[in-house]
């Protein structure tokens, strides 16, 4: 939690953006796993919420009325018997105190606020719910059917939200490379503990043990796998073999629920083979690509796009693609190897505010989604502004589903080598990823120590363990 003037003034700029109507920000509940209060998932606040009141407590909800510029904090305190099991907290008024908010009510008078403000035919704003025990609760507040309640969204709130956390403070980006050496940690340990034999479950829960010994939580679930082509490859029993390569995406969310989201892939038996170094090399040069191209009013599309091209060289180079590379990358063709786009925004959410629908947080009215193939997998297209947080994570990946499919239906063979990929089924596949910062005249890498990545330095590593 930050200071309490942080979030006054985060809460004022929120007012002048929303211009009028009273703002309703939900924070969570906590999610017992299979009874009531066997409460074995972790309690994660709703990050907009965390952002505007930082207030890490479950059953709360913030109310700000733009008109009267009054603020709310609307939650019970805890009884005699939650105090018996948990301990003692601070009571609401003491939070709402903490965090610059007057005022404060029971969750009982909730409905009765919105019953003033509908009676009156103000606007309420609430951001898109994703959990459905909110759903439930705007239906009742509201008489919004969960069907509906994400097309009755206020669009000028989700576009407030967006302009504001977009845009990291400086001290936002300082628990960004706090996560980020949270996660060097994660990953170096995944490095260690990888040779033939142990399991990926073994491995990913050395990882996920990590993120847990010093922050939160993790950021999102752990893959560990040797199905490198799988994009989500969550760890599974088989035992880790010689000659393969096992791919370890994870990132942690530190105690101020900032995350970190870091990529790399590395053979079992800690040394690559001539044919695993080619597809790394041509990994390793898109990722570096990013830095000398990634600035302040550059669309990421246009990087994204970048990186294709380079790939695409470098693939035809080894003989995998052919033809013109422009022609190439303009069909789609680069999508059999990177399926995926460049990045995604990052901050208090590892895929930052997607909740509130990617077409807001990644693109606007100039930079438009695409439809075609890979393309439409991008999360972030538009112009990069200072302060901005992305991701970094190209990738090769060889989908012997996909390599059958396209092949089947003759699809880029003007482009695509398919006697030659047909001998890379058994490959798998290699994503690098990092966590950018754009800065005033460029980008650079966030934490302080970077997870070894270039071929020699994950040999190297790997070796002196």
């Amino acid at each position: 939690m930050f200071n309490r003037e942080t979030y006054v003034k985060r809460r004022a700029e929120l007012k002048k953006l929303v211009k009028d109507g009273v703002i309703i920000l939900f924070g969570n509940n906590d999610s017992p796993v299979n009874y009531p209060s066997n409460s074995y998932y972790p309690f994660r606040q709703d990050s907009s919420f965390l952002y505007y009141f930082g207030l890490g407590r479950d059953g709360l909800v913030g109310i700000i009325d733009v008109d009267n510029g009054t603020e709310t904090l609307v939650g019970d305190d805890i009884d005699i018997e939650d105090i018996v099991w948990f301990g003692s907290v601070d009571s609401v008024s003491g939070m709402a105190a903490s965090v610059g908010v007057a005022n404060t009510a029971p969750m009982k008078q909730l409905q009765a606020i919105c019953n003033e403000a509908l009676k009156l035919h103000r606007r309420i704003h609430f951001l898109p719910p994703y959990r459905f025990d909110t759903k439930l609760q705007i239906s009742d507040l509201l008489g919004i059917h969960p069907s509906q309640q994400k097309e009755a969204a206020s669009l000028e709130l989700i576009n407030a939200v967006v302009k504001m956390r977009s845009v990291k403070e400086q001290q936002e980006i300082d628990e960004i490379e706090d996560a980020c050496s949270i996660g060097y940690k994660m990953h170096t340990a995944a490095m260690r503990a990888t040779r033939p034999g142990v399991t990926e479950k073994y491995v990913g829960g050395i990882v996920n043990g990590v993120a847990n010994s010093y922050g939160a939580m993790v950021s999102f679930a752990t893959i560990f796998t040797q199905h490198g082509e799988i994009m989500h490859g969550v760890p599974r029993w088989d035992e880790l073999e010689e000659g393969r390569l096992a791919l370890c995406d994870a990132g942690a969310e530190n105690m101020n629920n900032y995350c970190s989201d870091n990529t790399r892939t590395y053979p079992v038996g800690g040394k690559f083979t001539q044919r695993q170094l080619d597809i790394y090399r041509i990994v390793e040069a898109c990722h570096d690509y990013v830095l000398e191209v990634a600035k302040p009013g550059v669309k990421y599309k246009d990087v994204h796009l970048a990186v294709c091209r380079l790939m695409a060289e470098r693939l035809k180079e080894l003989g995998l693609m052919k033809g013109d590379v422009d022609e190439a990358v303009s069909a789609g063709a680069h999508a059999m190897f990177l399926p995926h786009g460049l990045g995604h925004m990052m901050g208090l959410d590892v895929h930052d505010m997607e909740g509130l629908g990617q077409i807001y947080v990644g693109f606007d009215d100039e930079t438009r989604p695409s439809t075609q193939f890979g393309t439409n997998a991008l999360r972030m297209g538009r112009r990069l502004e200072q302060g901005f947080v992305v991701t970094d994570e190209p990738g090769i990946y060889f989908i012997p589903a996909l390599i059958d499919d396209w092949k089947a239906r003759g699809l880029h063979k003007d482009f695509i080598n398919y006697d030659l990929l047909e001998t890379y089924k058994d490959f798998g596949g290699i994503r690098i990823e990092d966590d950018l910062l754009i800065t005033a005249d460029g980008c650079r890498f966030l934490g302080k120590d970077r997870i070894p990545y270039h071929p020699q330095d994950v040999e190297d590593f790997m070796a002196s363990n």
